[in-house]
């Protein structure tokens, strides 16, 4: 009898973690968390340490990247793509600017987790459990930046290479809405949409540093990223149900900025030179395993970049 009790206790334990672990953030954690992760696969992908930089005259660059963020259904997945030019100042130094454009899909099952919004104030109790439908949006992420680069030759630490530079981007969501049923609490069988479209511009400075090395034709560069969007942004949002339909951000609802996250980055590059061409094969790894840890609520993340100089 004690065994029997023991096992059903234990399976009732279990149960209750599975649930918790499958869907315990709220819609809006992880509808702040999907782009803010997009937007460090872009970080990731800049065009900083491929090999134009080491010419004595005017080159140029190609970045093609993909990239895909993944919470429970929902996803935001894409091309992105990067141009970009160098150019010598004097000898020990060059300036670089590039443009960049990246075009995603969002789009999601059914989704059960709790409706808890920080930008208004609905007259419903929150949280509540909710089942979520309807996500069949766009998002885009266009930019331009300058960056300086130069060599560093410390008595301390091997020479390498670095990178400074500031960027202006701009996050678009379109259409990033959902359709909410209420399934729990006072408020069950309650209906509306809820949106988070909105377009976020931030003035993002950067800094880096890459210890390149050459071993025949290849080149091998580990690379570290600081890079900082500002300012900080509340989320916007929309919600509507019976007799109400409310729009605000979290910042001027009391509830702070969140969207707009220091990112750092950690990438290895690897160059077939005789081809000009760059995998950035330690950002793949990185990016997929620690995006998770900082952004809870991603199950999911990929980004694979190439670089071609000519």
């Amino acid at each position: 009898m004690w065994r029997h009790q023991e096992g059903t206790a234990l399976a009732i334990l279990i149960a209750c973690l599975a649930r918790g672990a499958g869907g315990a953030e709220s819609l809006e954690f992880v509808a702040e968390h999907l782009p803010e992760v997009a937007m460090d696969n872009r970080y990731a992908s800049l065009p900083l340490w491929n090999l134009c930089v080491d010419n004595d005259k005017t080159c140029f660059g190609l970045n093609a990247a993909w990239s895909r963020t993944q919470s429970g259904t929902l996803t935001l997945e894409g091309p992105m793509l990067a141009l970009s030019a160098a150019w010598p100042l004097g000898t020990d130094y060059q300036i670089s600017g590039f443009a960049f454009f990246d075009n995603y899909a969002l789009s999601g099952g059914t989704e059960r987790r709790p409706l808890d919004v920080l930008f208004a104030n609905p007259p419903l109790t929150m949280p509540s459990d909710a089942e979520f439908t309807g996500l069949d949006g766009s998002a885009r992420d266009v930019g331009l930046g300058l960056t300086l680069n130069g060599s560093a030759h410390p008595r301390w630490i091997p020479a390498f290479d670095w990178s400074a530079g500031l960027l202006w981007q701009q996050f678009e969501l379109s259409d990033y809405h959902f359709a909410y049923v209420i399934t729990g609490g006072p408020d069950s069988g309650t209906s509306g949409t809820v949106d988070y479209s909105a377009t976020y511009s931030h003035i993002t400075p950067f800094v880096g540093a890459a210890w390149r090395r050459t071993h025949g034709a290849w080149r091998y560069a580990p690379h570290v990223q600081l890079a900082v969007p500002l300012p900080r942004r509340g989320i916007q949002g929309r919600i509507t149900g019976p007799g109400f339909d409310l729009s605000g951000n979290t910042e001027d609802n009391g509830n702070g900025k969140h969207f707009g996250d220091p990112s750092v980055t950690i990438g290895f590059n690897v160059t077939y030179e005789p081809w000009n061409l760059t995998l950035d094969v330690g950002g793949s790894i990185t990016q997929a395993l620690l995006e998770p840890y900082i952004h809870k609520g991603v199950e999911q993340n990929l980004v694979l970049s190439a670089y071609w100089d000519f």
